[in-house]
């Protein structure tokens, strides 16, 4: 089954649609992904250091292109009975 919510969540970074991200926080049932965006989101709003910020960021950027590579291995992977 393919998760919509790792698309989502790519595009919605770099576009910079914060709000709908938040959305997608909230609604997500990916516990992991909700975590990384909420720490972007608070980076971001709320920045210490430009460095915390695009650290953040790549994080988030690095999970979901981690999730989606995840996701697709497991799609093509021959079932066992």
């Amino acid at each position: 089954m393919y998760n919509m919510d790792y698309d989502k969540a790519l595009y919605f970074t770099l576009w910079g649609q914060w709000d709908d991200l938040l959305v997608l926080m909230v609604r997500t049932k990916d516990d992991l992904l909700a975590k990384k965006i909420e720490q972007f989101l608070h980076a971001y709003h709320y920045p210490t250091t430009e460095e915390w910020l695009m650290n953040t960021h790549d994080q988030l950027l690095h999970y979901i292109d981690h999730a989606l590579v995840n996701q697709m291995t497991q799609e093509h992977e021959p079932v066992m009975y």
